[in-house]
């Protein structure tokens, strides 16, 4: 079979795709306050209600929209982000204890998660240096003089991403400002699954319109639509 051919086995329903998502699983997703997430994939998560989930992703969206919904389904022991404070369900599992959350500024946040797409051991940052009270058990490395702190790259066993076209090799184009996390996501997960728009022919996006190369990605669903436009109007 040709590389070509191989390629179109790509395209899945996303009941087959989330198979990947099972108990315990570390899962990443993309998205910015539900913008840039695959609400497709997030409802056949739902159906299938893998429990124990270690979610990493920028926020924890809303009750109903993006990740928020995994979350308020308690599917989810931990969660890594930037914050949660658009959830205020969310904000109860954790004061309740039936969530941890871990807390890394944005900027870090996406660093971590570059770094574990691109194989790096971690990056240093002065953010939050001072705050012995939340970074005490981070390693400290002095580079010409000045200090810094280790955090760890971040990586999941499965990604999930949303997109605005995609071939069916999986080279990946996003639509305004819903590439927000995506591309970087894209990379750190060890099995990728992008929901896009639209499904186009090999050779119909041109390469340098591509921002996330298809072999970051393992699965392509079509997308049954969003329910996040409303942040655009």
């Amino acid at each position: 079979m040709s590389r070509i051919e191989n390629s179109f086995k790509k395209i899945v329903t996303a009941y087959d795709a989330v198979k990947q998502i099972t108990d315990n699983s570390t899962l990443m997703f993309g998205g910015f306050g539900g913008v840039g997430s695959p609400p497709t994939l997030i409802d056949e998560i739902l159906s299938k209600r893998p429990k124990n989930l270690t979610l990493i992703g920028n926020d924890a969206g809303f009750p109903e929209i993006g990740i928020g919904k995994i979350v308020c389904e308690g599917l989810a022991s931990k969660l890594i982000a930037s914050h949660i404070g658009s959830n205020p369900v969310a904000g109860k599992l954790m004061s309740d204890d039936n969530l941890t959350v871990e807390f890394s500024p944005q900027g870090t946040l996406v660093e971590r998660i570059r770094a574990g797409g691109v194989g790096l051991g971690g990056i240093l940052v002065d953010i939050g240096i001072d705050n012995e009270t939340v970074n005490h058990e981070k390693e400290r490395i002095t580079v010409d003089g000045k200090e810094y702190l280790l955090e760890s790259p971040l990586t999941a066993d499965v990604a999930i991403i949303y997109a605005k076209k995609s071939d069916p090799f999986g080279n990946l184009i996003y639509d305004k400002t819903a590439q927000n996390t995506n591309p970087l996501v894209a990379m750190a997960g060890n099995y990728t699954i992008a929901e896009v728009e639209e499904i186009v022919p090999l050779g119909h996006i041109h390469p340098e319109e591509i921002v996330t190369p298809g072999i970051f990605v393992n699965s392509i669903v079509q997308s049954k639509g969003v329910n996040w436009s409303w942040v655009w109007e």
